[in-house]
């Protein structure tokens, strides 16, 4: 790889893995809390809404460890895109229905508000650094 390369790679994939070890943590310490931050998207039937809440923030801290931890950099950077990119069509939806919530990302219950349009701009520069790692990461190690 080269100099540059190198650094975008390992600068994104560290920065990502962070994010998503925070983001699954801070879930995963308060799970009824954020089962009503997926629950205020009203896109789940009710049942739904706890089990998204009770594996997500797993998916997401597993996630994270990997890239922090340089292993199989590739499909954790796919689930992480993928995850996402859910979140992002999730946000689109609450801003065409007009629904005023907080995304629930990082403070599930938690104090202040994250409207669903900064959220959605947060979420188009951790796809940008899912983009940035996925193609700089060596294909044979990742």
């Amino acid at each position: 790889m080269t100099s540059l390369r190198s650094m975008l790679y390992h600068g994104s994939r560290l920065l990502l893995g962070a994010l998503f070890c925070y983001a699954g943590l801070v879930k995963a310490l308060d799970v009824v809390a954020f089962a009503g931050s997926v629950a205020n998207y009203q896109l789940l039937p009710y049942q739904l809404n706890f089990l998204v809440a009770g594996l997500l923030p797993y998916v997401e801290l597993a996630a994270g460890l990997l890239l922090l931890a340089g292993l199989q950099v590739r499909p954790a950077v796919l689930l992480v895109a993928g995850m996402n990119g859910v979140f992002i069509v999730a946000l689109f939806s609450v801003i065409l229905r007009g629904l005023d919530i907080d995304c629930g990302c990082f403070r599930p219950g938690g104090e202040g508000h994250t409207s669903a349009q900064l959220a959605l701009l947060r979420d188009a520069g951790i796809m940008l650094l899912a983009l940035v790692t996925w193609f700089c990461a060596d294909r044979r190690n990742g």
